[in-house]
């Protein structure tokens, strides 16, 4: 496909984006968190049937599944966007900022659901393929465990919508607006939570020999468990262990009892990730006892990494390619290491989940799960378009 061809597609789809924004603002300014997403997916719902999909809503709690057939082909395609914000307070500034206390859509699911719908919009109109598509709108990608897409799977999302493939999207703040990223193979990491109780003896601040105190003992388990990263894991693997937590007292002349440590950890091999917790319960319990207290250590499995099949990677590096020109596409992308539960679709079927640019690093630019974060509008035309056309790409007879 020639340039010319390449922007005539994306004005066919030009027409459609005052609505597609107006969407996207509308879901921006009312966020929802996990498995809470009931107005966006009202939303999403009424706009599927309104252009002529069959609608399944409550799949896997608050997930829409929007099923459109053209054609005679036999083939079935399945598209997923998530739907849900986090729990931290917007300070865009924007006339369509949040208007929930507390609620924001801090890493652009505003967008990706509004970008699935430009696509489903265009595709109804036109039906330009040949086959089944299904546009799976998950809720409570964010959650860490548990998550949108493990409900979803378990409500039967593959025997109810079969598909031979299936794709999905996520914005990528730092990248040159437009472009696309993808790559074959461990792409994103599996990610778990640990949350260490350091057990300890309070008392006043006056007569700390006759406490033992959880604080230091905290803040010895935090800089010993900086030694794992650097001096346990082979350095040619990749591996994340970050303090997102630290809490302990809260009374000016009280030494507290307890303490509690929460821990992100993330990897992209089977055994780090064991070797990973080992460590972590080894260092902990050591230091702990060496200050004479304790530790009770809980271990929360996250998601699994993320692995892209190598066919359908080809598949999307072409359409994209075919899109937007071979200069704003990077089929080697990564690895990167936020953690993402589209894995667990992966586990389950062939796949491609890709990352679109959203503008390099600037005052007007931020990475996600910042609060002055947004979504970038100019990239509704850009994903509409990409999964408008791997779709006629992919379904034809």
């Amino acid at each position: 496909m020639n340039q010319t061809t390449r922007h005539q597609k994306l004005a066919e789809l030009a027409g459609d984006m005052p609505e597609i924004r107006a969407i996207r603002h509308r879901i921006h300014s009312h966020p929802e968190i996990a498995f809470e997403e009931r107005s966006t997916a009202a939303l999403v719902a009424e706009k599927l049937a309104e252009w002529g999909f069959e609608v399944a809503t409550g799949v896997g709690t608050t997930g829409v599944v929007g099923t459109l057939s053209a054609g005679t082909g036999g083939r079935r395609i399945g598209l997923r966007a998530d739907m849900d914000a986090l729990s931290m307070q917007e300070k865009t500034g924007l006339p369509y900022a949040s208007r929930i206390e507390g609620k924001m859509h801090a890493c652009g699911h505003d967008g990706h659901t509004a970008m699935l719908l430009g696509a489903a919009r265009y595709l109804a109109r036109t039906r330009n393929f040949s086959g089944t598509l299904h546009l799976y709108f998950q809720p409570a990608e964010e959650r860490g465990h548990d998550s949108g897409a493990e409900r979803m799977i378990a409500d039967g999302l593959f025997e109810r919508f079969p598909c031979d493939a299936v794709f999905g999207m996520h914005n990528h703040p730092g990248a040159e607006l437009g472009h696309f990223m993808m790559r074959k193979g461990a792409f994103q990491p599996a990610t778990d939570k640990i949350a260490i109780r350091v057990i300890g003896k309070g008392g006043h601040v006056a007569r700390p020999h006759l406490t033992v105190d959880p604080s230091v003992v905290s803040a010895s388990i935090v800089m010993a468990l900086q030694s794992i990263v650097s001096r346990n894991v082979d350095p040619m693997q990749t591996a994340v262990l970050s303090v997102c937590s630290l809490q302990s007292g809260g009374f000016y002349g009280v030494i507290p009892d307890e303490a509690r440590i929460e821990l992100s950890v993330r990897c992209f091999d089977p055994g780090v990730r064991v070797q990973l917790r080992e460590r972590i319960e080894a260092i902990a319990q050591g230091q702990a006892q060496s200050y004479g207290a304790s530790v009770q250590i809980e271990h929360q499995q996250g998601y699994p990494v993320l692995v892209n099949t190598g066919r359908e990677v080809d598949f999307a590096v072409e359409v994209a390619r075919e899109l937007v020109g071979p200069q704003r596409v990077d089929p080697d992308f990564g690895p990167i290491t936020p953690g993402e539960d589209f894995a667990f679709m992966l586990e389950r079927r062939p796949g491609c989940y890709l990352r679109l640019g959203n503008g390099l690093f600037s005052e007007h630019c931020h990475p996600v799960h910042h609060p002055r974060y947004d979504f970038n509008d100019d990239n509704l035309l850009t994903g509409a378009a990409y999964w408008s056309l791997l779709v006629e790409r992919y379904l034809v007879d």
